[in-house]
């Protein structure tokens, strides 16, 4: 076993190739990271995907594809959806919560104003 293998490489259970496309974006040292990817899109199509995309932008999509991967793994009905819902919710709650104390701030501000204006 070569312990320079990427994890994607020793996932796949292959010889690691210098010029491998999953070997910069899967380091040995995280094989959780390929392994969820692996089981939602599949090795094959990501290697498809990387292989289109230009060499700057591949580390981001991977780190994109494992956060999806992750969530669909969690949640498989709503993925990340579920989680920008869950988000959303909090944002509407806590701006109806906002604009409550501000008007109650609005009041108090005009009751003191007509008090120390008698």
């Amino acid at each position: 076993m070569n312990p320079k293998r990427c994890a994607a490489c020793k996932y796949l259970r292959r010889k690691c190739p210098k010029d491998c496309i999953f070997s910069p974006y899967f380091p040995p040292s995280d094989p959780h990271k390929f392994a969820c990817i692996h089981r939602i899109y599949g090795a094959g199509n990501v290697s498809k995907m990387l292989q289109q995309l230009p060499v700057q932008t591949r580390a981001e999509a991977v780190e994109s594809l494992s956060f999806e991967a992750k969530c669909r793994v969690d949640d498989p009905v709503y993925g990340c959806v579920g989680i920008i819902s869950l988000l959303q919710t909090q944002i509407q709650k806590t701006q109806t919560l906002l604009a409550k104390t501000q008007a109650e701030i609005a009041v108090a501000q005009t009751k003191h104003s007509q008090h120390t204006n008698l």
